[in-house]
């Protein structure tokens, strides 16, 4: 009985120290290696200290910095109330209302006209007005970004075509061209407009 668990219990040993121990550590050291900023999360940091990553978007409030797009997180608190956690991290998901939904309607329309009393009258970007599907997106479309140009440019006084230039400079291009849409991080760009003289 001995002799037939001895092979049994030594496979199990190898591939326990095998897939559970060296796989992920060789796949950790090749990612270290081989993509050390994402494999670290992605973190941008400033003067050495995380100020957050470029996969996780962040809250900005103010008409000086640029605005991500809307989150739907929510989380609880310690009575048990549904309270809104944007972009929090620790959590992902959208609002799961339906195209017909009444409450989706009113949020929408509630940010369409915020949108519109920031940033003046004229079409809304569709990122603008609904959540993304994580709670989480990091970027704004280029439509976004230009669209509130002019209202950050004059919270901090500098000249509206400086700032669309560093948007433009900073966008990322749809791949091959094709595939996706032009689009900007806001955190970079934030930080960006931290960097610049204010003229």
């Amino acid at each position: 009985m001995l002799r037939e668990l001895r092979p049994v219990v030594s496979l199990v040993i190898v591939f326990t120290l095998l897939l559970g121990l060296v796989a992920p550590l060789a796949l950790t050291a090749l990612a270290q290696l081989v993509f050390p900023f994402e494999a670290n999360g992605s973190l941008i940091r400033v003067h050495g200290k995380p100020v957050g990553s470029a996969l996780i978007g962040q809250e900005f409030r103010g008409p000086q910095w640029f605005h991500s797009r809307p989150s739907a997180l929510t989380g609880t608190n310690a009575k048990g109330q549904t309270i809104p956690t944007p972009y929090d991290a620790a959590e992902s998901g959208g609002s799961d209302l339906g195209p017909t939904s009444k409450v989706l309607i009113s949020h929408v329309a509630a940010r369409i006209e915020a949108y519109r009393k920031a940033y003046g009258p004229g079409p809304v970007p569709d990122d603008a007005a609904t959540s993304s599907g994580s709670g989480l997106d990091p970027d704004i479309s280029l439509a976004n970004a230009l669209r509130q140009v002019r209202a950050v440019a004059k919270a901090r006084g500098m000249k509206a075509a400086a700032v669309a230039r560093l948007v433009r400079r900073l966008a990322a291009r749809p791949a091959f061209g094709v595939i996706g849409t032009a689009h900007v991080d806001v955190l970079r760009l934030n930080l960006a407009l931290v960097k610049r003289p204010q003229a």
